[in-house]
């Protein structure tokens, strides 16, 4: 009989009890804590190894820290101070090594951007053999940039490399100084980082090629357009996000350029090809002075980061 009236009670809009309340409230909270225990794992880790170091970045760049004194005394800002002041004796090394990330950096990321873009459109095709010439575009990616750099510091070698013994046979000047002079030691750089990584950026392509449905492409050949037209009115705009991503991660990628000009050129001539991340090493690893180290670590990182966001900007996919 208690049943009926409570069924008759909850029928006629009276509250459930008590006890069946607390444990609907109990389940709803643990509902909304379960994406957090999830995320938790991944939380701990980027703080311990993500957001700890960059803080600690920030604060020893705060510091005169030298690693070979034991006293490390507060400075605030005149570390990022000597960045431009011309009476610094970091001024000049810095923004060199800033012009020479600067043109590696123009140079290689369109050529890194559209070369694997016409590589992907290629492999995208059907022919014989298309497996083995993605594998063997992509193959390149998977060496180390030690395995790189060694490579072809033998073979760009003036005097006894393959490059310019092979060039030498077909006529050509056989005394080119890839690595020893400008343009030639840009030119290098550039080859070898384009060589190396661009089967990457072409898979990437071409896993957004065939996200593409092909009935946008049979609708526009109905409609008479032609193959630059399809192109331009519906590849690059399918493939929108994905040239947002290849551009940004090009840019940081060739901004932060290291092992390439450290064993292929060596920063010849003189210290013309030394970029940003090669000085960045020296200032902390060679001379111990890790403050300065440490503000040009950060000075370059928020230079980045607004390169980032005008990309996001200039590519912000809107739903038409």
């Amino acid at each position: 009989m208690a049943d009926v009236i409570e069924v008759g009670a909850a029928r006629d809009g009276a509250p459930p009890p008590a006890g069946r309340t607390r444990r609907r409230g109990a389940t709803e909270r643990g509902n909304r804590a379960t994406p957090y225990l999830f995320l938790a794992p991944y939380l701990v880790l980027f703080g311990v190894f993500g957001l700890a170091p960059i803080l600690f970045g920030v604060w020893i760049s705060l510091h005169q820290w030298d690693l070979q004194l034991p006293n490390r005394p507060f400075i605030g800002l005149d570390n990022y101070q000597d960045l431009f002041s011309s009476d610094s004796a970091i001024y000049g090394d810095w923004w060199s090594s800033v012009r020479a990330t600067g043109i590696f950096t123009l140079f290689s990321v369109p050529l890194l951007v559209v070369v694997p873009l016409g590589l992907a459109l290629l492999l995208n095709r059907s022919f014989p053999g298309r497996t083995f010439f993605r594998a063997a575009f992509f193959a390149p990616y998977v060496l180390g940039v030690a395995v790189i750099g060694l490579l072809w510091r033998f073979l760009l070698d003036a005097n006894l490399g393959l490059v310019n013994r092979l060039l030498g046979l077909v006529g050509l000047p056989s005394d080119t100084p890839w690595v020893t002079d400008v343009p030639w030691a840009w030119v290098s750089l550039v080859g070898v980082t384009v060589w190396w990584t661009c089967g990457f950026n072409a898979v990437i392509y071409l896993a957004g090629l065939q996200d593409i449905p092909a009935e946008l492409y049979e609708a526009a050949k109905v409609d008479g357009a032609g193959g630059w037209d399809r192109f331009r009115h519906v590849t690059i705009p399918g493939l929108r996000p994905v040239l947002l991503f290849v551009f940004t991660t090009t840019i940081l990628a060739s901004a932060n350029v290291f092992g390439q000009a450290f064993l292929i050129t060596q920063g010849a001539p003189g210290e013309q090809t030394r970029t940003v991340v090669w000085r960045i090493v020296d200032e902390g690893l060679r001379d111990y002075d890790a403050g300065r180290a440490a503000a040009m670590s950060v000075f370059f990182a928020l230079m980045l980061a607004v390169v980032s966001i005008v990309n996001f900007r200039l590519f912000r996919y809107r739903e038409d």
